[in-house]
């Protein structure tokens, strides 16, 4: 007998599995397989890739291991500038090497006077990426951006009350829009209120029919995040958990 069946049978409970590796392994219970986590998507099986149970055990499984993909830094300023250094077709690790690249040399520091001309001349130069050389994609679009941040941020800061009104406030600024506005709003806030919805965690959605096949971004962004929202509370994980979770085991099996 399989061994969630048989753990179940045992537990007269629909279904359970073992996640994590020794002594920090804990059992989890599931509803049954044919149950509806969120309206059309039934709960299927931890053992099947892309289920919604397979994610609530895998977020269980990593929800201490899991990388934040977070600057790390202790101002919003850094926090936002590392969020419009990343995006599309820039690596996680390019990202990481640019934001440190410039951080070390007092671009966010607001403290420090910095022109556009010094941003670009930082970003033009090679950045060491897993060990080797590596050009920045976009130099001159984001050192723009950036020194657009720093005068933004000294002349009219957004409101960071509540992590609705600071998304509000971030996506009046050059170059972002509601995916990057919610990735800074989660690292700077700990947030669960929103969601990141970038194409790793939209292929997994659309793997598991959360998401419909046909979609227009950012049209379709409040609609596609609520739905998010919605199944990372029904199969009781963190939403940030979930995306992290979603991005890294997506990214990973591309990359593959």
């Amino acid at each position: 007998m399989h061994e969630y069946a048989f753990l179940c049978k045992e537990l007269e409970i629909m279904q359970a599995v073992w996640a994590g590796y020794g002594d920090s392994a804990r059992l989890i219970a599931l509803p049954d397989s044919g149950e509806e986590a969120v309206r059309g998507v039934p709960w299927g099986t931890p053992d099947l890739l892309g289920t919604p149970a397979y994610w609530a055990v895998r977020c269980q499984w990593s929800q201490e291991s899991m990388p934040t993909f977070s600057c790390g830094g202790s101002t919003l300023v850094e926090e936002v500038g590392f969020c419009l250094l990343g995006g599309y077709s820039v690596t996680f690790e390019a990202n990481m090497a640019a934001y440190l690249w410039l951080r070390d040399h007092g671009v966010f520091d607001l403290q420090v006077e910095v022109s556009v001309e010094d941003i670009l001349r930082l970003l033009s130069q090679p950045l060491i990426v897993r060990g080797r050389p590596r050009r920045y994609r976009f130099p001159n679009q984001r050192a723009q951006r950036i020194w657009a941040m720093r005068h933004r941020m000294e002349t009219w800061p957004p409101d960071t009350s509540s992590a609705r009104t600071l998304r509000d406030d971030l996506m009046t600024f050059d170059g972002i829009g509601p995916k990057t506005a919610s990735w800074i709003v989660r690292n700077h806030l700990d947030s669960d209120e929103v969601a990141i919805i970038d194409v790793h965690v939209l292929r997994a959605c659309q793997q598991l029919r959360l998401f419909p096949e046909e979609i227009s971004l950012p049209r379709d962004y409040a609609t596609l995040e609520e739905r998010f929202l919605d199944f990372a509370k029904a199969i009781n994980v963190r939403s940030s958990l979930l995306d992290a979770v979603m991005w890294a085991e997506t990214r990973a099996a591309v990359s593959r």
